[in-house]
Formats: C-alpha cells, structure tokens, sequence
C-alpha cells in the first residue's frame, strides 16, 4: 500500500472529525499534565519521587473506575460518554486556570496539593475516555479499514503528544511570571474544540446488551476474554511491562535538571521526541502496514524500545538524548499499531467496551504507576541506574512472553480479518 492510498481513509467525514476530536484532546492532556508537572517540580518539590507520585495519583482511581466505565460503554451511547468527558475535562481546566492565576484565592495555601486532588479527578474521567474511544472509533469505520484507523489514531495521538510538552514547556520556561495561565487558558480552548469535533459525528447504535445479566457477570466475560485469548493477552502484556519499567519519560524534568543541567524550556523538546519518533514511524507505517509480520514487528520494536531507553539513560549530550528517546518512541509505536490492531480485530462489538477497559488498565494506567516505579527507582537506584535498570527489564519482558508463547512472531493481521 502506498502512502497516497493510506490518505483514502480520511476522505471519511465522521472518521476525519474524530481524527481531529483526537488531536485536540491529546494536545489539551499533554499541555495540562506537563504544566502540572512543571509546577509540582519546579515550584515545590525537586524530589524524582514526586514526579512518581503524580503518576500513581492518577492510576488509582483510573483502576478502581475503568471496569465500571468499560461496563457503561457498551451499554449506553458511547457519543455521550466522550461529550461529557470533554465538557469535565473543560472544567477541570477552568479550574487550574482560576488556581494559577489566583483568582481561587483560598485554594492557594493548599499548594502543591490542588494539583494533586485535579489529577486525581483527572484519573477517574480518562478512564471513561480511553475505554470508550476505541470502541467508537470501531463503530464509525468499516472492518477492512481498522489497521489504518488504529495508525492515524495512533498518529493523531502522537501529533498531539509532540506539541503539547513543547509549547508547555516554552511558555513555562520563557514567560515564567504568567506560565501556567496561558497554558491552562490554550487547553481550554482546545477540549471547546474537540468537543466541537465529536458533536458533529453522528450518535452510532448501543450495542444489544444480553438481558438479566449483572455488572459483575458483565465485566467478567470481558475479563475471560483477555485472558482466554492467548494472542491478545501476549500482545497487551508486552506493552504492560515496556511501559511499565520502560517509563523514563516522567523522570525527564530530573533528568534535564541534575544530568543536562537546563531548565525547564528544554524540557519540552525533550519531553516531546518519543512522540515525535512515534509520527515519523506512523507515516511509514502508513505505507507499510505491519500486517503479514506483525508478530515479528511486535517483538523487535518492544525489544528496541528496551534498547534505545538503556542508551537514553547513558546519554550525556542533550541531542543525544533527543535521538536516543525519539527512537524508543518510533518502536513503541509498532506496538501501540500491531496491539490496537489486535484488539479491534479480535473484539466483538458488544464487548469492546469492557475489553478495552482491561486493555486501559493494562496498558492506560501502566504510564502513571511505571511513572511511580522510576521515581521510586530513582530514588533508591539514583537517577540513571533506575532508567538502565527499566531498559533492561523490558527486554527480558520480550524474550520472556517470546518463551512463553512462540507462536506469537508468527502473527499475520490478514488472518485475523
């Protein structure tokens, strides 16, 4: 397939608008979170271990709400669930921007820890989101076109995440008397747009629901179905374990910090070159759709990001460090494909809510707790064992799921269609 032919998809209306729905809210999050993350770290605490706890904070109630938000997903109108999220998110955002700029002046003296309470919040309606945007995306597009819709999703995403950091860390970096109320302000503007976006594309049906069954025997059937498909359980463990240990983004504040000695406007650079690697790869993934070898791409690119994460964490040099974490984002990136590719593939319609909140806790949360994971690595390891150490873990993932199932590199897509 060439490039050219891998464009037809956005010809599609509703799929375009969720194209944009998607960019929107990815660049609104990652503004959001990295300012977060910048205040938190530079304004009261310089500790590697609260950068871990951010993450933590978020992937809790992201956990406990996911099943009960994969439940309602495949049983009331999924348009809604991410119309009312945005309009939370919104809020939320309304909120950081009366919090930074002072004008909730009695929430200034809990400091640090009304930032915490808003990720926290911010942890119970991703949790709604990330189980019901698949699902829908699944219902607008047709079956034969699902491996191009996962990598523009995906690409979409990662646009989203490329900017987000960077224009976050240069308004925090350069304009550091009225930092974080441009951001908060842009985001706010941003989750009106995607809220925009997904208003357009039309309401799709709810799926048929099987009559008397209870929430637990309903999510019980989507937690049987990962775990009694082999094929998906081998895919969504692999991306459990790389992010999981593999999770030296969260430490770039500290690494910029103590190990390049830069402030925080080199941050967003930084911050942003996995998602930037991630785009380069989604274009030729575009063209070359990892469909035939799946399984093989699967395995070498978690193996790669395992690599270019040790090399990473032993850079010294800032355009070093660039490359070295713009290649662990353009390997990831072939999981993130192959693995959306699977479970699209592999899901029944009336299940896909409940399957991608396994997948969410699987994977959506395993960000925030591997964030955890490297900062308490960090401070127990110190900062650049603790991102060695995650690097080599996740190649020992890969060769351990390899071991355990072999016949995963002989994955071919087309045979699952």
């Amino acid at each position: 397939m060439s490039f050219y032919s891998s464009l037809q998809i956005l010809k599609h209306k509703e799929f375009r608008y969720f194209v944009f729905a998607r960019f929107f809210l990815t660049l609104a999050i990652q503004m959001q979170m990295s300012t977060i993350n910048l205040q938190i770290y530079y304004e009261y605490s310089k500790e590697e271990i609260v950068l871990g706890l951010i993450g933590i904070t978020e992937a809790l109630p992201f956990i406990v709400t996911s099943f009960f938000s994969g439940y309602l997903a495949d049983i009331i109108n999924r348009k809604k669930i991410l119309l009312v999220g945005c309009i939370a998110l919104l809020m939320g955002s309304l909120f950081l921007l009366g919090f930074s700029s002072s004008l909730f002046h009695w929430i200034q003296g809990f400091g640090m820890y009304a930032l915490f309470f808003v990720v926290f919040v911010f942890g119970i309606i991703r949790s709604f989101l990330a189980v019901t945007m698949a699902p829908f995306m699944s219902q607008i597009i047709s079956r034969e076109l699902y491996t191009q819709s996962a990598t523009w999703n995906s690409t979409a995403w990662h646009v989203g995440s490329i900017l987000g950091p960077v224009v976050a860390g240069l308004l925090y970096g350069y304009h550091h008397s009225f930092h974080a109320d441009w951001c908060y302000a842009i985001t706010c503007l941003l989750f009106i747009c995607a809220l925009f976006c997904f208003s357009i594309i039309k309401s799709k049906p709810v799926p048929v629901k099987i009559k008397g069954e209870s929430f637990l025997e309903s999510m019980s059937v989507g937690v049987k179905f990962v775990f009694n498909n082999k094929l998906v359980l081998s895919a969504l463990s692999l991306d459990l374990f790389a992010v999981l240990f593999g999770g030296a983004v969260m430490l770039i504040p500290a690494f910029t910090d103590k190990i390049l000695h830069l402030g925080p406007e080199a941050y967003g650079l930084l911050r942003t070159a996995p998602a930037i690697g991630a785009v380069i790869m989604a274009f030729y993934l575009a063209a070359n759709e990892p469909a035939k070898y799946a399984g093989k791409s699967l395995l070498f690119g978690v193996a790669s990001f395992g690599l270019f994460t040790i090399l990473f964490a032993l850079s010294t040099n800032y355009w070093i460090a660039f490359i070295m974490l713009l290649l662990t984002g353009a390997f990831d990136n072939i999981s993130v494909v192959v693995r959306q590719s699977i479970l699209q593939l592999s899901t029944p319609d009336d299940m896909r809510g409940r399957v991608a909140a396994v997948n969410s806790i699987f994977i959506g949360s395993s960000n925030e707790i591997g964030a955890f994971e490297s900062g308490v690595a960090a401070r127990i390891m110190g900062l650049i064992p603790s991102i060695v150490f995650g690097g080599v873990m996740t190649i020992l993932v890969v060769l351990g799921v390899h071991k355990l199932n072999p016949e995963l590199k002989n994955l071919d897509l087309e045979k699952l269609e």
